[in-house]
Protein backbone atom coordinates (compact mmCIF):
# COMPACT_ATOMS: atom_id res chain seq x y z
CA UNK A 1 0.00 0.00 0.00
CA UNK A 2 1.31 3.43 -0.92
CA UNK A 3 -0.11 6.61 0.54
CA UNK A 4 0.33 9.97 -1.14
CA UNK A 5 -0.50 13.02 0.97
CA UNK A 6 -0.99 16.44 -0.54
CA UNK A 7 -2.57 19.81 0.06
CA UNK A 8 -0.15 21.43 2.45
CA UNK A 9 1.10 24.94 1.97
CA UNK A 10 1.59 28.36 3.50
CA UNK A 11 -1.52 29.99 4.93
CA UNK A 12 -2.38 32.72 7.41
CA UNK A 13 -3.89 32.18 10.82
CA UNK A 14 -7.63 31.84 10.52
CA UNK A 15 -7.51 30.35 7.03
CA UNK A 16 -8.79 26.95 5.95
CA UNK A 17 -7.09 24.17 4.04
CA UNK A 18 -7.89 20.61 3.05
CA UNK A 19 -5.37 17.82 3.01
CA UNK A 20 -5.83 14.73 0.88
CA UNK A 21 -4.30 11.30 1.05
CA UNK A 22 -4.71 8.86 -1.81
CA UNK A 23 -4.03 5.18 -1.27
CA UNK A 24 -3.05 2.56 -3.77
CA UNK A 25 -4.55 -0.91 -3.81
CA UNK A 26 -8.01 -2.40 -3.54
CA UNK A 27 -8.27 -2.81 0.22
CA UNK A 28 -8.52 0.85 1.16
CA UNK A 29 -12.15 0.51 2.24
CA UNK A 30 -11.11 -1.98 4.92
CA UNK A 31 -8.42 0.20 6.50
CA UNK A 32 -8.66 2.50 9.43
CA UNK A 33 -7.11 5.82 8.42
CA UNK A 34 -5.51 8.52 10.50
CA UNK A 35 -3.67 11.78 10.34
CA UNK A 36 -0.68 12.54 12.49
CA UNK A 37 1.55 15.59 12.53
CA UNK A 38 5.05 16.46 13.58
CA UNK A 39 6.12 19.99 14.36
CA UNK A 40 9.78 21.03 14.26
CA UNK A 41 11.61 19.71 17.28
CA UNK A 42 8.60 17.76 18.53
CA UNK A 43 7.43 14.18 18.44
CA UNK A 44 4.82 12.96 16.01
CA UNK A 45 1.35 13.36 17.47
CA UNK A 46 -2.10 12.06 16.74
CA UNK A 47 -4.51 14.43 14.98
CA UNK A 48 -7.54 12.47 13.82
CA UNK A 49 -8.78 9.01 12.92
CA UNK A 50 -11.62 7.52 10.91
CA UNK A 51 -12.77 3.93 10.77
CA UNK A 52 -13.20 1.90 7.60
CA UNK A 53 -16.81 2.96 7.02
CA UNK A 54 -16.37 6.60 7.93
CA UNK A 55 -19.01 6.40 10.62
CA UNK A 56 -16.63 6.71 13.54
CA UNK A 57 -14.15 9.53 13.94
CA UNK A 58 -12.02 10.96 16.70
CA UNK A 59 -9.87 14.03 17.17
CA UNK A 60 -7.10 15.33 19.32
CA UNK A 61 -8.35 17.96 21.75
CA UNK A 62 -6.15 20.55 20.09
CA UNK A 63 -8.04 20.30 16.79
CA UNK A 64 -11.51 19.29 17.93
CA UNK A 65 -14.15 21.59 16.48
CA UNK A 66 -11.76 22.95 13.84
CA UNK A 67 -10.69 19.87 11.86
CA UNK A 68 -12.89 17.32 10.12
CA UNK A 69 -11.74 13.97 8.81
CA UNK A 70 -13.64 12.18 6.07
CA UNK A 71 -13.06 9.51 3.47
CA UNK A 72 -14.25 8.50 0.03
CA UNK A 73 -13.76 4.78 -0.36
CA UNK A 74 -14.67 4.90 -4.03
CA UNK A 75 -11.74 7.26 -4.57
CA UNK A 76 -9.35 5.60 -2.10
CA UNK A 77 -8.96 8.97 -0.44
CA UNK A 78 -9.04 10.33 3.07
CA UNK A 79 -9.34 14.06 3.73
CA UNK A 80 -8.58 16.42 6.56
CA UNK A 81 -10.50 19.67 6.40
CA UNK A 82 -8.76 22.22 8.59
CA UNK A 83 -10.51 25.44 9.56
CA UNK A 84 -9.53 28.33 11.81
CA UNK A 85 -5.90 27.41 11.46
CA UNK A 86 -3.49 28.50 14.16
CA UNK A 87 0.24 29.06 14.19
CA UNK A 88 0.62 25.99 16.38
CA UNK A 89 -0.91 23.83 13.63
CA UNK A 90 2.32 24.28 11.69
CA UNK A 91 3.74 20.81 11.09
CA UNK A 92 4.33 18.07 8.59
CA UNK A 93 1.10 16.11 8.32
CA UNK A 94 1.20 12.38 7.71
CA UNK A 95 -1.60 10.05 6.74
CA UNK A 96 -1.50 6.48 7.94
CA UNK A 97 -3.39 3.27 7.23
CA UNK A 98 -4.14 0.55 9.73
CA UNK A 99 -4.88 -2.95 8.49
CA UNK A 100 -6.15 -4.10 11.88
CA UNK A 101 -8.22 -1.05 12.70
CA UNK A 102 -7.66 2.30 14.33
CA UNK A 103 -6.16 3.87 17.39
CA UNK A 104 -4.41 6.91 18.75
CA UNK A 105 -0.93 5.45 18.72
CA UNK A 106 1.31 5.58 15.67
CA UNK A 107 2.25 1.95 16.37
CA UNK A 108 -1.22 0.85 15.28
CA UNK A 109 -0.62 1.87 11.69
CA UNK A 110 1.06 -0.22 9.05
CA UNK A 111 1.51 2.20 6.19
CA UNK A 112 2.53 5.85 6.11
CA UNK A 113 2.52 8.60 3.55
CA UNK A 114 5.48 10.85 2.94
CA UNK A 115 4.00 13.87 4.68
CA UNK A 116 2.84 17.26 3.52
CA UNK A 117 4.00 20.49 5.12
CA UNK A 118 1.56 23.00 6.53
CA UNK A 119 2.91 26.37 7.59
CA UNK A 120 0.59 28.80 9.33
CA UNK A 121 1.81 32.35 9.65
CA UNK A 122 0.59 34.35 12.60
Amino acid sequence: VQLQASGGGLVQAGDSLRLSCVASGRAFSTYGMAWFRQAPGKEREFVSVINWSGRTTAYADSVKGRFTISRDNAENTVYLQMNSLKFEDTAVYYCAAGVRGTGYSARVYDYWGQGTLLTVSS
